[in-house]
């Protein structure tokens, strides 16, 4: 089992028991991937919780990810506003996931 395996399932049992909500998970149920990389997707629209949504101009937010430098933006492509507390949750998440799918895997070392 692959880590990103490891962690979606992990998150699917602490947010089926209430210990986690949707948008402080790291990976998505939805797509199988990290959450920064499929963010972008309409998927992860909505409105009325405001993640990647402008009110005022009633619009998605774009996303770009930059997976070197561990930046997420999000903006309104009219506006280039669009904050909200969900939006602001969405990017701590998909900074943590670069952050973590980058960690190298520990090998243990065989005894012998």
């Amino acid at each position: 089992m692959s880590p990103l395996e490891r962690h979606l399932a992990s998150e699917d049992r602490a947010e089926d028991n209430g210990q986690i909500s949707p948008d402080e998970r790291l990976t998505c149920h939805v797509h199988g991937r990290w959450i920064h990389q499929c963010v972008s997707s309409s998927t992860h629209v909505n409105q009325v919780t405001r993640h990647r949504w402008c009110r005022s101009c009633n619009t998605a937010l774009t996303v770009v990810v930059d997976e070197l430098s561990l930046t997420v933006l999000m903006s309104c492509p009219r506006c280039g506003g669009g904050r909200s507390a969900a939006t602001t949750r969405l990017l701590a998440a998909c900074r943590a996931s670069i952050s973590f799918a980058r960690k190298k895997p520990r090998h243990l070392s065989a005894v012998a």
